[in-house]
C-alpha cells in the first residue's frame, strides 16, 4: 500500500508527474451537520475523506481536498450546522471537474459521505458529460444495503442512515478518538404521515439526532465494512478507467 497523493501536500511538479502516470483524481464530498451527541459534526467529511485516502493509497489516484459543506437544511437550527444550497454543491462539483480536466485528468471520482449530496452529484455529472472529455463517476457506499445488512444488527430508519450503528461503526474504525460511546443512544422516531410531502424535517423528529441504534456499533464492524467498500470502489474505478 502506497502513500495517499494529497495535492495539498504536493508541489506543482509532483502533481504534474502524478497525473501523467495515472490521470485519476478523487473528490471527497462531506457536510458539516449534527450526528447526535456521541459523534462530531464532521462525520460525513471524515468518512468520505477516510475512504478516499484509502483509495488513493491503493490506486495512486490524486486526492483532492474534501468538500466540507453540503445541503444540510434539515439541521439548519442546530448549532454548528453549515448548509449551502443544493445548486451550489452542483456548481462546486462542476468547477472542480473543469479545473482538474485542464491539466490532463481523465477520470474524476466523487466519493460522497452525505446523502443529500447525491442529487447534486447526479445532475452535475450529467451536465459534465456534455461539457468535458473526462469521465466522472459518483460513489455513495456501493451496495450499501447488502453490506449494511450483512454486518449491522439493527434496522435502518425507513432506509436512512444517520448517526446510527452504520455510521458510528465506520467512525470507530476511522476516527475513534472523536466517538463518545457513553453518549450513544438508540432512537427510532415516529414518522409523520406528511413526512417527505411537506416541510417536516429530520431536525423536527429525533430528540437525540440519532436515527437508529448507535449503541451496538463497533470498530470491528466498521473495519469490515470499510474493507468491502474500498474493494468494491476499486473495481468500479478499474471499470471506469481500465489502465
Amino acid at each position: 500500500m502506497g502513500q495517499a497523493k494529497e495535492i495539498l501536500n504536493m508541489t506543482r511538479d509532483e502533481v504534474a508527474a502524478a497525473v501523467k502516470e495515472y490521470p485519476v483524481a478523487i473528490l471527497p464530498l462531506g457536510a458539516t451537520e449534527q450526528h447526535g451527541h456521541h459523534l462530531p459534526l464532521g462525520v460525513d467529511v471524515y468518512l468520505a475523506e477516510g475512504i478516499s485516502r484509502k483509495l488513493s493509497e491503493q490506486t495512486g489516484a490524486l486526492l483532492l481536498p474534501t468538500m466540507p459543506f453540503g445541503y444540510s437544511w434539515v439541521w439548519r437550527n442546530i448549532p454548528g450546522t453549515v448548509s449551502i444550497q443544493q445548486h451550489h454543491v452542483e456548481s462546486i462539483i462542476k468547477d472542480v471537474a473543469h479545473s482538474v480536466a485542464r491539466y490532463g485528468t481523465k477520470l474524476l471520482i466523487l466519493v460522497n459521505g452525505h446523502d443529500a449530496n447525491n442529487s447534486s452529484m447526479k445532475y452535475a455529472t450529467r451536465e459534465l458529460m456534455d461539457e468535458l472529455d473526462m469521465t466522472v463517476i459518483y460513489l455513495f457506499y456501493p451496495n450499501m444495503e447488502k453490506i449494511r445488512n450483512e454486518y449491522c444488527a439493527s434496522p435502518t430508519w425507513y432506509g436512512m442512515i444517520h448517526a446510527c450503528e452504520f455510521e458510528t461503526s465506520l467512525m470507530l474504525a476511522l476516527k475513534p478518538e472523536l466517538v463518545d460511546m457513553e453518549k450513544a443512544v438508540r432512537e427510532f422516531p415516529e414518522k409523520p404521515d406528511l413526512y417527505g410531502m411537506s416541510t417536516i424535517s429530520l431536525g423536527d423528529l429525533s430528540k437525540s439526532g440519532v436515527f437508529g441504534d448507535a449503541t451496538i456499533a463497533s470498530k470491528e464492524k466498521g473495519e469490515r465494512m470499510l474493507e468491502v467498500f474500498v474493494n468494491d470502489m476499486k473495481e468500479l474505478i478499474k471499470e471506469a478507467y481500465p489502465d
